[in-house]
């Protein structure tokens, strides 16, 4: 993967074969300063700026009025990162001559500003924007750097409410860790740590209040001689799609991998290929909760700049769309990383050093408006966000917890991995989690099946479980409202059951197995959601789901014959009752035989409210027993 930070190479180093001339100094601190100068040239040549930086300091302690010294060790502690000191070298550059060099007036003001001095740095970057030699891409630069100043300046004075907690010994050490991704059980953590200069991915499960020592998550996964991190793991955590750079099998630098768990195993991973993968470079993927959409970086061709962020879609094929940009209300013409989509489908979070920031890379969050398009992004605020990099940011379901990647003091060491609560204005929209197994009804042995979740009434499609994903279910769905579970399972009967999100506070609904019962003679299901108006029999059209699933079940089962039942409530006379649930009865009947059903293979009859199966003392126990209802017959 790439580095998120890029090192700004803008100053040119100056002079660097000429040999300091005598200023009459001590003839001992000049052959001193000489010397030491002469091999901080050969250095610089080299790039070795390290060593270069030994060899000034000990030029300018010999010979303090030795500017261009001053310079080019300010310049070169800047490229390393080194800003305080390098803001103490310019300094010294304008004490010694206020008008040295307009170089020198960015370089302070760029050393300022990665040590979060904003005032000192706003007038700084004002005077160099007054040079008249400046090209149009550094003029551009400066007059961004003047606008991220005065953000800067504003969002100290109006901190955010932030109190990070670092994850702990069990997930960070004194390697880098990064990329946090946790499931929506929250149960889960896997994340992204390098050693020296290899990337792996590492995983860790909760226990209680804390997380687990991690362990390498697969040798299937890891390799020692290439790059694997940047991950996205989908809500169930059964997919995992990740970078890998360098690879045989790869398109460019760095390309997006899949890869599969069954039980506690990965599979081998996939190369999807293009046009996802290209001989860019693409990295850093985020799938969003349904598994239809994956986020992504790349510096392929087509982009606003450096790095964008793309989307594709998958397709009923099983293949990628072609990547579209994600626009210019996310991408800048500068550097854009660690797309994580909420499972709400709106919320996008990701780090840019383009907009208005505090630093070299920033966390920012922007929703998607009804018309397809984001929303300018909003920067988390100051402390989330410092003059430091910040990266890699995910919000769990709960829609309060956000995890991300910080090089904080208070770490093990480099960039460590913590937890922090978002500030209200900064939060995603709700999500329902909806937790489940399918079992045997007599045996409780765990079954799998094709599991679907959907609108309630719509019957929009939310989430489908392919039968051989197993029998366990942890799926997300945006919002808080009514959904319709369903399970289809050959030699089984169907089961469909409503949920109420909207009736919790909670952001995971922990439901009681799914209980199947097997296909015999005189077994009986309900159709949940088969709608009349009062008194009527015409089949409204929110049961047209309901009806289809019925369908499914029919061609699974060749062999089953069935009788659908009407009843009713005990409102009414016994006669109307019995004319009523009868018409119901028989308008299920020809809407399955308009569908393709043989007429061989069904029957219909009322049974008005003959057959309770509540008691018909409130409302609700009525409702239950206004039903249609199917009968395996022998």
């Amino acid at each position: 993967m790439k580095c998120p930070v890029k090192i700004l190479l803008l100053c040119t180093l100056c002079l660097l074969f000429q040999i300091v001339q005598a200023q009459n100094l001590p003839g001992p601190a000049e052959r001193a300063s000489r010397k030491a100068y002469e091999s901080a040239t050969k250095y610089l040549q080299q790039k070795d700026y390290q060593q270069a930086i030994t060899e000034l300091r000990e030029t300018v302690q010999h010979n303090p009025g030795f500017i261009k010294a001053h310079q080019q060790l300010a310049d070169c502690l800047r490229m390393t990162g080194a800003y305080e000191e390098a803001g103490k070298s310019y300094r010294a550059v304008l004490n010694l001559n206020p008008s040295y060099s307009p170089l020198t007036i960015y370089g302070l003001a760029i050393s300022d500003f990665y040590c979060g001095l904003y005032e000192s740095a706003l007038p700084a970057f004002k005077k160099y924007a007054e040079s008249t030699s400046l090209s149009a891409s550094s003029r551009a630069l400066v007059e961004k750097h003047i606008q991220d100043c005065i953000f800067s300046i504003q969002a100290v004075q109006h901190p955010v409410a932030f109190v990070p907690s670092n994850l702990g010994k069990g997930i960070n050490t004194s390697d880098q860790e990064y990329f946090p991704v946790v499931t929506a059980d929250n149960r889960r953590l896997i994340f992204t740590r390098r050693t020296e200069k290899n990337e792996d991915l590492y995983e860790s499960e909760r226990e209680s209040a804390s997380w687990a020592a991690s362990a390498e998550l697969s040798k299937s996964i890891n390799t020692p001689g290439y790059n694997e991190g940047a991950q996205s793991i989908s809500p169930d955590g059964m997919y995992l799609f990740y970078s890998g750079c360098n690879k045989p099998d790869g398109h460019g630098s760095c390309d997006i991998y899949i890869s599969r768990r069954t039980g506690n195993t990965w599979s081998a991973p996939y190369n999807p290929g293009a046009p996802l993968n290209t001989g860019a470079w693409e990295s850093q993927p985020a799938i969003s909760a349904n598994g239809k959409r994956l986020y992504f970086v790349s510096d392929r061709k087509g982009g606003y700049g450096a790095n964008d962020i793309w989307y594709a879609d998958l397709q009923p094929d099983g293949r990628w769309s072609e990547p579209l940009n994600a626009g210019p209300n996310i991408n800048t013409a500068y550097d854009e990383h660690s797309p994580f989509i909420y499972p709400d489908n709106k919320t996008l979070y990701f780090s840019s050093n383009g907009w208005p920031g505090l630093g070299k890379q920033d966390l920012f969050m922007s929703r998607l408006l009804e018309d397809g398009s984001w929303q300018k992004p909003q920067n988390l605020g100051y402390p989330v966000n410092t003059s430091e990099e910040q990266s890699g940011l995910m919000v769990s379901t709960d829609g309060h917890t956000a995890y991300y990647a910080s090089d904080r003091p208070d770490g093990y060491g480099g960039m460590d991995i913590y937890s922090f609560k978002l500030s209200a204005e900064h939060r995603p929209g709700l999500v329902t989690v909806i937790q489940s197994v399918v079992q045997d009804a007599e045996t409780g042995k765990k079954l799998d099946g094709k599991i679907s979740l959907e609108a309630f009434g719509s019957g929009q499609l939310l989430y489908e479980q392919d039968p051989d994903a197993g029998p366990d279910l942890l799926a997300v769905v945006p919002g808080r409202g009514r959904y319709t579970m369903r399970v289809l399972k050959e030699g089984y009967m169907p089961y469909s059951e409503n949920i109420n999100g909207a009736e919790t506070a909670a952001a995971v609904l922990l439901k009681k197995p799914v209980s199947l019962r097997k296909v015999q003679a005189k077994e009986q299901g309900v159709l949940n959601n088969i709608f009349f108006d009062t008194d009527q029999y015409t089949l409204l059209p929110e049961s047209k789901t309901e009806l289809q699933f019925l369908i499914h079940f029919l061609e699974k089962n060749p062999g089953v014959r069935i009788e659908i039942g009407g009843h009713t409530d005990n409102a009414g006379t016994d006669e109307w009752n019995l004319t009523l649930s009868d018409k119901r009865a028989r308008e299920v009947y020809k809407y399955l035989i308009s569908n393709g059903v043989s007429r061989v293979r069904l029957s219909y009859k009322g049974y008005g409210r003959s057959i309770p199966i509540a008691a018909n003392d409130s409302e609700q126990g009525k409702q239950a027993n206004r039903r249609t209802s199917f009968t395996i017959q022998p």
